[in-house]
């Protein structure tokens, strides 16, 4: 069974995110929004699918990365949410909550031998687009 197909995001906790984004817009050039940026691919074994890989700064009292205490979350894209956290739970992983499902696709939650929390996010499927 395919686990991980990628990175979807680095989130980390930071004192002050509005700061945070502008200095790496002025700095680093990234384009940024509320919630961070977001740097746009193409799938190598199907390049007429896109993937998303988003950069984000938190609140550092943001409650989102709970029950770990660390300063940063990674998202991982996968293939199958709903099949890999049933396997992931078959393999002794501490899964978090349940399954989330939104317009933009599947969310789970489970934490590493370390404590860190992992958030695995399956995307919804591109429509195929006409390459540039």
């Amino acid at each position: 069974m395919k686990r991980v197909t990628g990175i979807g995001g680095i989130f980390f906790k930071t004192k002050d995110p509005h700061a945070m984004r502008d200095w790496y817009s002025q700095h680093l050039g990234l384009t940024t929004d509320q919630h961070g940026a977001t740097f746009e691919w193409r799938e190598s074994q199907d390049p007429a699918q896109k993937g998303v890989t988003t950069w984000s700064p938190f609140p550092e009292q943001t409650s989102y990365f709970s029950p770990s205490s660390k300063e940063f979350m990674l998202n991982f894209r996968v293939a199958n949410l709903e099949e890999l956290l049933v396997l992931l739970r078959q393999e002794g992983v501490e899964v978090i909550g349940e399954m989330e499902v939104y317009e933009y696709g599947k969310f789970g939650w489970i934490l590493d031998p370390e404590g860190n929390k992992i958030e695995l996010w399956e995307p919804v499927a591109n429509e195929p687009d006409k390459l540039v």
